[in-house]
């Protein structure tokens, strides 16, 4: 649950009583007369002290005491930075305030109109989301989720509603990510998706492996077959709009393998622990379907959750087997650790059936993803240039920041198999994210079509506006670039006109 906010358009009054107060302006040399700031005085000393100019603290937030015990952070956002900066920015200074577990927090922003807008909106998004606190299983928690956020110095008429609907789905994303893995099964996952999908009015559809099998879905089968509960399941959840592009669908395509031993090809402690969070991708894409619910965005949205367990057992798929995926593709097993790949093949293919005008999958696919990246940005595939651009784009506008990969048909010649019509993967490959997208690009039948492969679903410390090691990457940057789309779609429908 986030806080509640609440707006004053006037200026913070040094005469209100408070706890803990962060205020945040343009960057500026000279602070004017007319800002009347808490705590000037004492901020002055402080620079003065540490020979700093004022200028500094768009490097470096400044936290000090105020003389009526309140807790105070003074902070500068520097416009020619980028938006991932000024999100640290505002993060780094909310740190020391939210440490000491407050019911409420007020923020104070100061500037033009323009610039008070800005930064009234990062400074309530960061504190929507670094406010509210992550599920737990302690008996004493380290801290409490904020309460109240007071904001003076500006007013959104509605509220800061786009912002509020973003931080929700990363709330959500993240949130079931950091589940423990003997909570967070198959079948409890679903179980808490029909419970969302009810409130939240979407239609809900599972197709559990009886059906799959039924279906031919033999690449999903064979990762799930090694369960011994057999709880995993396909589900559907649509979303459908009145209005706005009520005849345009964006597809959502997310891994939810609910926890990964990797198979035969069992992993070693290190890289194991963790792999409760193998479901991240159908968290982040569950997570943007809820943001563009609450956010109203007018399209049509499918989203497909592959949820799964890949464990070992007597049943359990094997290296040079051949299964059959949906879209009748013979694949080759070559690793039991690709299992991502398989369910997902499956799921696309499935996802496809239904026509949408844009398929995008999320998903913790490769370790490969973050030997090129590290964990500070996400890679993205896609089969259309256009689709590249605008990601990109949306990286830098978001703070969610993608780097494109190639698909070239070339690279296909890498997953040749001599006994089916592909191989899965290579056994050794740095290459391995590359090949893993140029895989899954077989089961979107060519439709408009991006991988979002999440090597920045953790990163240690926070990144960008977030402040937990599980960051929910994707949901914001997916907001972005769903608004972005819907620009894109309405201008070829003014074309046909």
């Amino acid at each position: 649950m986030l806080a509640t906010l609440i707006q004053n358009e006037a200026s913070f009054d040094e005469s209100i009583p408070i706890t803990h107060l962060l205020i945040v302006l343009p960057k500026l040399d000279k602070i004017p007369g007319k800002y009347r700031l808490p705590g000037e005085q004492m901020l002055s000393d402080v620079l003065q002290r540490r020979a700093l100019p004022l200028s500094s603290l768009s490097e470096k937030p400044l936290t000090a005491t105020l003389p009526n015990g309140a807790l105070c952070t003074w902070v500068m956002v520097d416009p020619d930075k980028s938006h991932f900066e000024q999100q640290t920015c505002i993060r780094q200074a909310l740190q020391p305030l939210l440490e000491e577990s407050p019911v409420e927090i007020s923020l104070a922003v100061y500037g033009s109109m323009l610039q008070k807008r800005h930064l009234a909106g990062l400074a309530v998004y960061i504190a929507w989301i670094n406010g509210a606190v992550l599920p737990v299983r302690k008996r004493k928690a380290d801290r409490k989720s904020l309460e109240k956020i007071t904001l003076y110095g500006f007013e959104d008429p509605d509220g800061f509603s786009l912002l509020r609907a973003q931080a929700e789905g990363n709330f959500l994303a993240r949130g079931l990510t950091v589940l423990p893995p003997n909570e967070l099964t198959p079948r409890t996952y679903r179980e808490q998706i029909k419970k969302l999908a009810a409130n939240e009015n979407w239609q809900y559809a599972e197709y559990d492996l009886t059906q799959l099998k039924e279906m031919g879905a033999g690449a999903f089968v064979a990762v799930a077959q090694g369960s011994q509960t057999k709880d995993a399941a396909i589900v559907h959840l649509r979303r459908q709009v009145n209005g706005g592009q009520k005849d345009r669908t964006i597809a959502l395509v997310g891994k939810g393998i609910c926890f990964d031993t990797g198979g035969h090809n069992l992993k070693p402690a290190r890289y194991m622990y963790g792999m409760h969070g193998d479901m991240n991708g159908s968290a982040v894409a569950l997570g943007v379907l809820l943001a563009a619910t609450r956010a109203n965005l007018p399209i049509n949205i499918d989203c497909w959750l592959a949820i799964a367990q890949n464990n070992i057992g007597p049943d359990a798929f094997k290296q040079n087997d051949v299964v059959t995926a949906l879209n009748g593709m013979t694949v080759e097993i070559v690793h039991t650790d690709a299992e991502g790949r398989l369910i997902l093949a499956d799921t696309l293919a499935l996802a496809a059936k239904e026509n949408p005008d844009l398929i995008i999958d999320y998903a913790t696919l490769t370790g490969s993803m973050i030997t090129a990246l590290g964990t500070r940005y996400s890679g993205v595939f896609t089969n259309r240039d256009y689709l590249a651009q605008n990601a990109v784009a949306i990286g830098k506008s978001s703070g969610e920041r993608v780097c494109v990969f190639p698909v070239d048909e070339d690279y296909k010649a890498d997953l040749e198999s001599k006994i089916a019509d592909i191989k899965q993967c290579l056994i050794e490959s740095d290459a391995d994210h590359i090949l893993a997208a140029c895989f899954l690009r077989h089961f979107v039948n060519g439709m408009p079509w991006l991988h979002m492969d999440l090597s920045a679903c953790h990163h240690k410390d926070g990144l960008g506006a977030v402040g937990t090691e599980v960051t929910g990457f994707g949901v914001i940057w997916s907001i972005h670039f769903l608004q972005e789309i819907l620009k894109i779609m309405n201008k070829e429908v003014g074309k046909t006109r």
